[in-house]
């Protein structure tokens, strides 16, 4: 069983990675078989710390992320669900919405799932919505 200080450090590790533009970094705190899925995006669900780091990558090279805030979490024996608040910009656009540097904010849901003290799997739950609405009335 994971601990919730546990999940607590693995998901603050990952997460200080990712505002560091670390991806290398971002991944280190996975499983070897870790399932990463952003719902929405292209690839689809992928496996491995490899094709992670690669969503990484280009999501890095996509938004500026200013700060993630925790606004809930709810800790199950093996599992975390935490809803945040992200801010940054997205210089290059999203999802068809044009570039801007002008900063935007939304809400995310992830679901961290443990194993063996590390992260098997990461779903993450986006309000793209809210991210083209901010970035097409800029």
């Amino acid at each position: 069983m994971t601990t919730q200080a546990e999940m607590d450090r693995l998901i603050a590790e990952h997460l200080t990675a990712e505002l560091a533009g670390d991806s290398a970094a971002a991944v280190a705190v996975y499983t070897g078989d870790v399932e990463h899925d952003v719902v929405g995006w292209p690839t689809g669900p992928v496996s491995g710390p490899a094709a992670a780091k690669d969503f990484y990558d280009q999501l890095m090279a996509t938004f500026v992320n200013d700060g993630v805030t925790a606004t809930r979490t709810l800790y199950g024996e093996d599992h975390c669900v935490v809803e945040h608040r992200a801010r940054g910009t997205f210089p290059r656009g999203f999802l068809g919405a044009p570039a801007s540097d002008r900063p935007v904010e939304f809400r995310m849901l992830h679901v961290f799932e443990f194993r063996g003290g590390a992260i098997s799997r990461e779903n993450v739950w986006l309000d793209g919505g809210a991210i083209v609405a901010q970035l097409a009335a800029a």
